[in-house]
């Protein structure tokens, strides 16, 4: 009785979303559930065509915020693009304003769907853009299943190295602190954030570091095992976008085959195993999470984790938020998103290395 009025309670909160988005929430989950065949492939054409609309770059003639966007080539070989925002001033003012901190952002979808281009990661990608006052490398990265694990975290990696020997296009007149390099996804795309971190603050120094990562801002994290999380179970079937089925056909297009949901890409927190070997340099975090999202446990295990390992941590909760409710700039939490988001990159001042 008492587990049946907890589930209805649940509903409730998801039933008083405004209609708009539980209505294009519900687009997207028909889309997810239309185009992921039985063989584990998906079918990204009928994706396209149902939901994942795409934004041009704009490098030329800046939006309404002032932010422009050049689309770079991260990687020939591998096919790897990334699109990079910048806000603009009045003309020429760019190259004599401070260095500004730089965001490489990965966006999400199960490892399998979107890109830097889809409109809402455009979206959002600008408003941190103009918001936080940050340059914005939003990478297309390779996608499953037809580049497994460990293809994406490849990608994030090949995306800073970029940045250390390029820095960015001519296209782009302003002047970046790499010292001030935050790594920032959500969903699949925290998981690789996580992951790319780890990798780099574990590599071979140069002296001084040619990127040094200041933060990682990790929104509605990916993470998983083969043990089912309290707000896994008690929101099946209640929220929206994530429920096991999907992600289980997640991880399953992702991991090595055979694999399971306790490998290491997926399980980070320590409980079916060793936890994570997080180098002395990995970066403090600000985790965000949702009272409506079935990933929450996984976000705050994984700020546990952190904090046994002596990182800084900071956990954001939106109680009434769902998994991906950033899609969606008129809800409120958006809005304190972007706000906090804000307030952590300011946190680290220049030639602020610690």
């Amino acid at each position: 009785m008492a587990g049946d009025v907890a589930r209805k309670q649940l509903q409730a909160r998801v039933g008083a979303l405004p209609w708009a988005v539980r209505l294009q929430l519900r687009a997207l989950e028909a889309a997810v559930d239309a185009t992921q065949r039985r063989d584990g492939t998906v079918n990204r054409f009928l994706f396209s065509l149902l939901v994942d609309r795409q934004a041009p770059a704009n490098p030329a003639r800046p939006d309404a915020g002032g932010v422009r966007s050049v689309d770079v080539t991260v990687d020939a070989s591998t096919g790897v693009r990334a699109r990079v925002y910048f806000a603009t001033g009045e003309a020429g003012a760019e190259a004599d304003a401070s260095p500004r901190p730089v965001i490489v952002y990965f966006h999400g979808g199960g490892f399998t769907v979107f890109s830097a281009a889809t409109r809402p990661y455009d979206a959002l990608c600008r408003t941190m853009c103009r918001e936080a006052g940050a340059v914005v490398v939003s990478v297309t990265y390779r996608l499953a299943p037809e580049h497994r694990y460990p293809a994406a975290y490849d990608d994030g990696e090949a995306a800073l190295r970029y940045l250390a020997a390029t820095g960015l296009p001519a296209e782009v007149p302003v002047r970046v602190d790499l010292s001030r390099c935050f790594l920032a996804g959500d969903s699949a795309g925290a998981n690789i954030a996580h992951h790319v971190a780890q990798r780099w603050t574990a590599a071979p120094a140069t002296t001084p570091p040619a990127v040094h990562l200041a933060g990682l801002l990790l929104l509605s994290a990916y993470f998983g095992g083969e043990d089912r999380t309290e707000s896994e179970q008690a929101l099946e079937g209640v929220a929206p976008i994530v429920n096991l089925r999907r992600s289980d056909f997640w991880w399953k297009a992702f991991l090595p085959e055979g694999a399971d949901r306790n490998h290491p890409a997926a399980h980070v927190t320590g409980e079916a195993g060793t936890e994570p070997e997080l180098p002395e340099a990995f970066p403090r975090a600000m985790v965000v999470v949702g009272g409506l999202d079935p990933l929450q446990d996984w976000g705050r295990r994984y700020a546990a984790m952190l904090r046994r390992k002596g990182k800084e941590v900071r956990v954001v909760e939106f109680t009434e938020a769902v998994h991906a409710f950033y899609f969606f700039p008129a809800l409120p939490e958006t809005g304190k998103l972007v706000a906090e988001i804000r307030a952590f990159v300011e946190s680290v001042a220049p030639n602020q290395t610690t």
